[in-house]
């Protein structure tokens, strides 16, 4: 899956907070951000409540389910900057995408 197509997945899904911005930071791949004030998903950067630090092999591997969120945040392959609320409300949002 391509970040553009994650991007409108994650539209479909309605995969944001109301009323916050989550960025998700795949490095030189680009962001996502989660922009529950607009209520939209996308490839646009800028500033955020909540910045969350992935690769974007790390990130596949914890969409496909062989990397959980929480090991991955113990190991500092995922790091949260700002709002940590947001981060674990996320989780919840982003289980929406699965199946």
């Amino acid at each position: 899956m391509t970040k553009s197509e994650l991007a409108t997945k994650m539209n479909g899904a309605q995969a944001w907070l109301p009323g916050k911005r989550v960025k998700i930071d795949f490095g030189p791949e680009g962001a996502l951000m989660l922009d529950g004030q607009a209520n939209q998903v996308t490839e646009q950067d800028g500033t955020a409540d909540t910045t969350i630090k992935v690769s974007w092999a790390d990130w596949e591997a914890m969409s496909s389910g062989q990397l959980d969120g929480m090991t991955a945040f113990m190991q500092g392959k995922l790091k949260v900057e700002g709002d940590m609320s947001a981060a674990m409300q996320l989780q919840g949002v982003l289980g929406k995408l699965k199946g």
